[in-house]
């Protein structure tokens, strides 16, 4: 049989191990648990800092420790992904994350405010975008490019609908009931979606094309482009998710209301789903290194103009879509760039690893770029810094390239 016939073969006995409704229900989820446990907090922390008396960098810090643990849980949570599947993860994370939603609101003090967050962390790894990547790599594999692109536009979406409506709960509810009726939204959408839709058999990992072709998970993570995409992709991390969180305070500092800062904030989150429909496009017209170098590049770009322009209002509604395009294709460039360069085997563990220092940049982005801001003369000045650390990150990434591949 020819190695066509034989692919085609295989293909069609693993397509019934694929659940039906697992790819709606992984976008689903994904927008309520991006949108609530990640986006709703740069939205209402000016409001919790005003009620509570706490500091914008407490409250920051806690919120980067939620992150961190996110990161530090990360690889155990792939290995056990690889070797069980995504459903009592998912599901689990799902009911750890409600739970940490309602002790954050209800938390009289800062220590259980932050106790609440770290619980937080652990539904993160649990629940965001590396679990469900893990799940359609598996599943879709060798089609999961697309599976991973259909997922993100959904994912994308998180902060378009959530910024949005956070700022309107806070219109009629203080923070802590809006944060109570987030978490019964993320228990009724996700535990249920987690539960029912990923319960289709856990395909095994892939076996090795040739025997002897598989190159240990040992090998490649001490490999000199596997270090350097991990550098890139931290670098990348920690000045996108530096944004994120500070943009609202740059916009409220340049005299926005809150409502207009999470429109703009949610108007990034619509630009990363415009965005991930050209990454196959580009995924089909650049190399893995090129790709990498553009898509880094431009969003030390994007970061530059909000930095250098302060409106009109309409100017950074359109930044801020263009700059959530760019950082839509970066979560795509992440969720490929192990198969790009090493296939699929031992793509929870090999991620795992990858996403770890990327992972824990991001989580000390929050409290890093509002720590920094003040020292650095302000929001403006702290982009501009951001951007630089984008454009050491472009120039890394052209030499991520394992031997015997094209650059």
């Amino acid at each position: 049989m020819s190695d066509l016939s034989t692919t085609t073969a295989a293909a069609v006995i693993d397509q019934p191990t694929r659940p039906r409704a697992a790819l709606p229900a992984l976008c689903l989820t994904q927008i309520t648990s991006w949108g609530i446990v990640y986006y709703a907090f740069p939205v209402l922390n000016p409001q919790i800092t005003t009620d509570t008396g706490w500091s914008a960098a407490t409250t920051t810090a806690a919120f980067s420790a939620a992150l961190l643990v996110s990161a530090l849980v990360g690889i155990r949570i792939g290995r056990i992904l690889d070797a069980r599947g995504p459903r009592t993860v998912m599901t689990t994370g799902s009911l750890v994350g409600t739970a940490s939603l309602i002790v954050i609101a209800t938390a009289p003090n800062l220590a259980l405010f932050t106790a609440g967050w770290l619980l937080a962390g652990l539904a993160m790894a649990s629940t965001f975008y590396q679990p469900a990547f893990a799940a359609l790599t598996r599943w879709w594999a060798p089609h999961h490019v697309r599976a991973l692109t259909i997922v993100t536009l959904a994912g994308g979406l998180a902060s378009t609908v959530f910024a949005p409506l956070t700022a309107q709960l806070t219109n009629h509810f203080s923070w802590r009931h809006t944060y109570l009726i987030l978490a019964a939204i993320l228990a009724a959408v996700t535990v249920p979606a987690h539960a029912f839709a990923l319960r289709g058999p856990w395909p095994p990992a892939p076996p090795p094309a040739r025997v002897g072709a598989a190159v240990r998970t040992a090998v490649i993570t001490r490999s000199r482009p596997f270090l350097l995409l991990a550098t890139a992709l931290t670098l990348s991390a920690f000045a996108m998710y530096a944004v994120v969180v500070t943009l609202v305070p740059l916009l409220l500092d340049r005299g926005y209301t809150a409502t207009q800062a999470a429109w703009v904030l949610g108007l990034g989150g619509a630009g990363q789903t415009l965005g991930r429909t050209l990454y196959a496009t580009l995924a089909r017209r650049s190399s893995p290194a090129l790709r990498a170098v553009v898509l880094v590049g431009l969003g030390g770009a994007t970061t530059t103009a909000f930095a250098l322009f302060p409106g009109p209002y309409s100017l950074l509604a359109v930044l801020a879509v263009i700059a959530g395009a760019v950082r839509g294709n970066l979560t795509l460039l992440q969720a490929t760039a192990i198969t790009d360069r090493w296939g699929t085997r031992s793509y929870g563990r090999l991620s795992g690893v990858l996403a770890a220092p990327a992972t824990t940049a991001s989580a000390l982005a929050p409290f890093a770029g509002t720590a920094l801001a003040v020292p650095m003369g302000g929001y403006p000045q702290l982009f501009v810094a951001l951007a630089l650390v984008s454009a050491a990150a472009s120039l890394i990434a052209w030499h991520t390239t394992p031997p015997g591949r094209t650059t």
